[in-house]
């Protein structure tokens, strides 16, 4: 079984990022990132985190703003129009999904296209659905290419099954990967005999947000497992959507959490708000 570090395709995409940063800061630019949490969720805190750690490695500011999980509609909103009528800041990454009772609805409608690091205004994915060549995408979808472009994983021609169909992930990286010549299934809460659906494919992108969903019964031997998720296990201990203990022993390659595409994704966030900068200068 091979290991899908993310770590090692971070640190090439970090490395040109930083000369493209010292770049900006000769010019007086110094691109801001504002991150947008509500509430105290664990994998929000973990993904804030690793934010956190690269962004102050390159030299990038970030700036938290945290709501209280009960925080009315009406007070996200103008915490958020804060932010987009900043001047100062490159991108705004809010976490999601939002606690229940609350909407993104206005966020996606009115956020700045040069402040849209993570593609929430659904007109961006456009490129995506066109199948423009090397568009920006939300990050991990985009997180989840990098790693197969970087570990020279073939898609052409290949059965893809996507676990999972939101518009952060499953939708866009099942779009990406069409537009990769591969052959896409996408399973959701209403598809039969998911397992079946997985065990078929020849490369399985776990992203539904459930820890540990994909066990043994879901593969074989020869297959690519990328795992999205990021859930918190009965032990408190982050994991993905795959149970990596009884699934890495099977398969032919499988990425880790954490370790495995969170920190790609991490790496595309500072990427996105690097190239908003650089339109800015």
């Amino acid at each position: 079984m091979k290991r899908l570090s993310g770590r090692e395709v971070a640190d090439e995409i970090t490395k040109d990022l930083k000369v493209r940063i010292d770049a900006l800061k000769d010019k007086g630019i110094e691109p801001k990132l504002a991150i947008l949490r509500i509430g105290e969720r664990e994998d929000d805190l973990a993904y804030e985190r690793g934010v956190l750690k690269l962004f102050e490695t390159t030299g990038t500011t970030v700036d938290v703003k945290v709501l209280d999980e009960k925080v009315s509609q009406e007070e996200l909103d103008k915490t958020f129009d804060g932010l987009n009528n900043d001047s100062g800041i490159h991108g705004i990454l809010v976490l999601r999904p939002l606690p229940k009772g609350l909407s993104d609805e206005h966020m996606r409608n009115t956020i700045d296209s040069g402040k849209d690091v993570d593609f929430m205004d659904v007109r961006n994915v456009g490129e995506v659905l066109s199948g423009v060549p090397d568009c920006s995408a939300p990050c991990t979808a985009e997180a989840v290419m990098a790693l197969i472009k970087h570990y020279k994983i073939e898609t052409k021609g290949k059965r893809v099954t996507v676990v999972g169909r939101s518009l952060v992930i499953g939708k866009p990286v099942a779009l990406l990967l069409t537009s990769a010549n591969a052959t896409v299934t996408v399973c959701h809460t209403k598809t039969l005999n998911v397992a079946e659906e997985c065990k078929r494919a020849d490369i399985i992108v776990a992203c539904c947000g459930v820890a540990k969903i994909v066990s043994e019964r879901y593969v074989r031997p020869d297959q690519i497992i990328i795992d999205v998720g990021m859930n918190v296990d009965e032990n408190g201990k982050l994991c993905g959507d795959v149970d990596y203990e009884k699934v890495s022993p099977i398969v032919e390659a499988i990425t880790p959490v954490p370790g495995g595409v969170g920190s790609i994704t991490t790496a595309i966030l500072l990427k996105h708000v690097v190239i908003n900068a650089e339109r800015q200068a």
